[in-house]
């Protein structure tokens, strides 16, 4: 019975990525404030290599509505900011010439409704992982011979439960994630 846990772990286990990757992705989607997650994610041209923003700069928050990029060496300052202006992530930076200003404005109530879609995608997203994750196990475990019926069965049921218990996980992070994007 040592392969019907192997497999129940594997499909909790890929269940749970599912969630840090919608956990991950909401980080994303700014709800009115400020955050240094908005721009851990873009990518410089340092010396020729694409580099992640966190290791050519230090990015901080001072209030609510700005990020602050410091730069440590001055010469990546102009490739940081055509970085954010390449990025789609809807910033104007400003560059003072020792490190640049992201004014982060508030939100419209149509790019609240933007937002709160984009939530439900990454959402959606998330769910189908779930579900792959409950078709894999199954199939592991139509593969496994001189097992019962009715342990197959039984697995099969706790697969499905843990599979609700994630969809419905998700469904509760939309709710959350969409009362902070939506809240004014």
């Amino acid at each position: 019975m040592e392969e019907l846990d192997l497999i129940l772990e594997s499909v909790k286990q890929d269940m749970d990525a599912a969630i840090k990757h919608l956990d991950h992705a909401f980080q994303k989607i700014r709800a009115g404030r400020a955050s240094t997650n908005m721009v851990q994610d873009v990518m410089v041209e340092y010396y020729g290599a694409p580099t992640p923003i966190t290791q050519v700069a230090n990015i901080s928050v001072p209030d609510a509505m700005t990020i602050s990029i410091q730069p440590w060496d001055k010469t990546a300052i102009n490739a940081i900011e055509k970085a954010i202006i390449n990025s789609n992530l809807g910033f104007a930076p400003s560059n003072n010439g020792d490190n640049i200003i992201l004014n982060v404005p508030p939100l419209t109530e149509e790019r609240r409704r933007d937002l709160a879609k984009q939530a439900k995608v990454e959402t959606e997203q998330s769910k189908i992982t779930v579900r792959n994750a409950r078709q894999d196990g199954l199939k592991e475990l139509k593969r496994l011979e001189g097992v019962s019926e009715d342990v197959v069965k039984g697995v099969e049921e706790e697969i499905q439960g843990l599979t609700d218990k994630y969809v419905k996980a998700c469904d509760d992070h939309l709710k959350t994630k969409e009362a902070e994007i939506m809240k004014v």
